[in-house]
């Protein structure tokens, strides 16, 4: 790492559950951080309490700017004052059901705001990315565990918006083969820091499994809604491939490595998650056991858009990264209930 000391990172997002996470590490691998965000889904409490975990040494490198890659202006200010050496871009919406009922919200947010951030890194001559994707881009696979180079189909506008980015991410790579990137496709990110003092903190009804668990444990909300019972798998349940938040966070700081340090990567996908399958029923049941708290549930019809199965291969990751996940379910629903009991209205007191 000593070729990477002091090395100027600009993470856009990075108020958000993967970035705060993500941040951190870089802060402890000697990066300087650069985060801009809109707190469109994330809170000023979340950097605090980034800074803290970091200690008074390492937050110094840490810089936060109120921002929103949709404004041009926002990101001028930026790339103009910095000479960044890379960017993590992570900034956009993030829910399913949301993006099928306001899909030119989606268009908005993650199309407009990342063809602006492109546009002014080539003109920065930034050319250096680590892209947050999404395993929604392979839609409902035809066979399982998903490989990198599968056809990419993805089911509703959410996934869309990924897709078309890692498209574009690709066409502006062919046309300057300057550009280095890495995209990321994440499976489904659970978990929180060991310590409990930074997690998941979504805004109103929680979109995914383990916010709703957590404040279903937390007394916040009555009961559980298990969306699809009758798929064709051992319970009913959808499966999933969760991963550990912080496995995560370590992924993207060696991709980053990666595309500081070598030449000729070009655009390149890769799978981060267990390469493990998991039904939601299971998963419901780690939790039950790592909090000792029953969880009521409630049966419900299928979302539109979900799919029945979906899994990593992870062996290219192993292989051209160097990267494995470390932390299994066990794990995941342990710091996960941690984050959930110590702070049960997330970064806020009670409202």
């Amino acid at each position: 790492m000593a070729g990477l000391k002091k090395r100027s990172i600009l993470v856009t997002g990075g108020a958000g559950f993967i970035g705060t996470h993500t941040v951190l590490q870089l802060l402890k691998q000697g990066f300087k951080v650069s985060i801009i965000d809109n707190f469109d889904n994330s809170v000023e409490e979340a950097v605090h309490r980034l800074r803290h975990l970091a200690g008074p040494q390492l937050s110094q490198n840490l810089d936060f700017h109120l921002g929103d890659i949709r404004n041009v202006e926002d990101l001028e200010k930026l790339f103009s004052s910095t000479n960044f050496d890379a960017v993590i871009h992570f900034a956009g919406l993030k829910a399913v059901g949301e993006s099928v009922a306001f899909p030119m919200r989606y268009f908005d947010n993650n199309l407009i705001g990342s063809i602006n951030l492109y546009k002014t890194m080539a003109k920065y001559n930034c050319k250096k990315l680590v892209f947050s994707s999404s395993s929604t881009v392979y839609g409902q696979p035809d066979k399982i565990p998903c490989l990198e180079d599968y056809e990419l189909k993805a089911m509703n506008p959410y996934g869309r918006t990924k897709l078309f980015l890692e498209e574009i991410a690709r066409d502006i790579q062919k046309a300057d083969p300057e550009w280095r990137i890495i995209l990321l496709r994440y499976f489904n990110p659970v978990g929180a820091h060991e310590s409990g003092i930074i997690g998941e903190d979504p805004k109103g009804i929680p979109n995914n499994l383990m916010p709703y668990i957590t404040q279903v444990a937390v007394g916040r909300l009555p009961e559980l809604n298990i969306y699809g019972h009758d798929y064709p798998t051992q319970d009913g349940s959808a499966i999933r491939d969760y991963i550990h938040v912080m496995d995560l966070a370590d992924g993207h700081v060696v991709s980053l490595q990666r595309v500081i340090e070598n030449k000729d990567i070009g655009c390149v996908a890769y799978n981060l998650g267990t390469g493990c399958g998991t039904s939601v029923l299971d998963m419901v049941a780690a939790f039950e056991r790592a909090s000792g708290k029953k969880i009521p549930l409630k049966l419900c019809p299928r979302r539109p858009g979900d799919a029945t199965a979906v899994y990593a291969s992870t062996e290219k990751a192993e292989k051209e990264l160097g990267w494995k996940a470390k932390y299994g379910i066990e794990e995941m629903c342990r710091d996960q209930w941690k984050w959930a009991s110590q702070n049960p209205w997330g970064y806020q007191s009670k409202p």
